[in-house]
Order: structure tokens, then sequence, then C-alpha cells
């Protein structure tokens, strides 16, 4: 009998040590955390403002101190980390229509009720690059329980409005591009005024002597004169 007893409690035993280590491995890999980690792993610090999308298995985190945006997916199995001058803006979509915009070289378009009555709260991130220009976050719209998620619509609508003041604050931040100033015209020098060509006057080398000087005679001349 006390045989027995023995080996019911080590399974007992046995068996609050398996649920224990399960209970470990689900809390250690839910998505939230996981998330969490990826994030810390792709800023380096804690993030200084996190939102999740965990039915996309998405989150996205700002980190003021460095300046950068870091964007996951596959539940943190891929991301993307932008520094703040690659952010190109946010918009807030409920229910599938632009209710406020934050854009780099526009005026932002303010939020200007709460969409209490939304089904589906969305953020969409804008960035300068190729392959990823943006990415969607679901702020509202799944029925979950996870205390990282808004619980009604109205909650994510002002989650989503901070958001948007984050990038328009980093919009705001960064230095505008300088246009360079026009060059001045380049004026032409004016060319010197053409000069008639003048006839090359002939060399006393290129004149016969016999037609320079009079005083030089044929022989037959000074004859006839020295007879006279």
């Amino acid at each position: 009998m006390a045989h027995a007893a023995r080996i019911l409690l080590y399974f007992l035993f046995a068996g609050i040590g398996l649920t224990l280590i399960a209970s470990g491995l689900m809390w250690w890999f839910e998505a939230s955390r996981r998330l969490s980690r990826a994030l810390h792993s792709a800023l380096g610090k804690t993030a200084d403002a996190v939102i999740f999308d965990l039915s996309g298995k998405k989150a996205a985190g700002l980190d003021f101190t460095a300046g950068d945006l870091a964007i996951l997916w596959d539940t943190g199995a891929h991301g993307l980390v932008f520094a703040f001058d690659e952010i190109e803006g946010a918009e807030l979509i409920v229910d599938e229509r632009v209710v406020a915009r934050a854009q780099r070289g526009e005026p932002r378009r303010l939020l200007d009720e709460n969409h209490a009555n939304a089904s589906r709260v969305i953020l969409r991130l804008m960035f300068d690059h190729v392959e990823t220009p943006e990415i969607e976050i679901t702020l509202y719209g799944d029925i979950t329980q996870n205390p990282v998620h808004a619980k009604t619509a109205a909650e994510a609508v002002r989650l989503g409005r901070k958001w948007l003041s984050h990038v328009d604050a980093v919009i705001k931040r960064m230095p505008q591009p300088v246009e360079a100033a026009p060059s001045p015209p380049v004026e032409k020098p004016q060319s010197a005024p053409a000069v008639a060509a003048r006839p090359v006057p002939e060399t006393p080398s290129d004149i016969p002597p016999w037609e320079d000087d009079d005083s030089l005679m044929d022989d037959d001349t000074a004859y006839a004169h020295m007879r006279a």
C-alpha cells in the first residue's frame, strides 16, 4: 500500500512539474511578449512607445533617444528599423475612411470626433522605402482579451491620435531640405571688334634695284651721254 502511494505521489509531482513547464513556455512564447523582446532587440532598448496588432502578428515601437522606429511582422520573425528622417507620415483609418493624417510636406489633418461606435480602427505608417512603403496596425476590430489591445473603439482612436502626434512631432523635428539659390547668369565675354586686314607693304628687297634707283643706267645709255 505504501509502495502504491509513493508511485501516485511520483505521478502527481511529475504532472505538476510538466504543468509548470508548459505554463512557463506558454508565458514566454505569448505573442505580445515575443514581439516585445523582438522590439527590444531591434532598438537595443525598451521602446518608448509601442503598439501591437496580435491578430496580424505585428508591432511597432518608437525610440525617441536614438530617433528610430521599428516595425515587426510574423511575430517578430521579420522587421525593419527606420530612422526618423525616413518616416513619411501616418494615417488613422476608421471603418475604411481616413479621419486624420500627419504627412511630410502637408498640414496635419486633425481628428474631429472620437468615433466611439466604430467597428475597426487602423493606424497606417508610411516610410520612404521601396520594398516596404507602409504597414497597417489594427488597433481595434478583433475581439481579444489581451491587455495590450484597446477594449473600445474610442480607446483605440485615442491611441491612434497619440501616435499621429508622435509622427507629426518627428516630421517637424527633421530639418527641411534647403533649396539651392539660383546661380547668377554668367556673362559671355565680349569679343574684340574685327580689324580690317591691311595690305602688307612691300619691302625694299622686293623691288628690283633698276626700278628704284634712277642713277643706274645700262651701258648703251651711258655711252650715248659720253659722245654727246
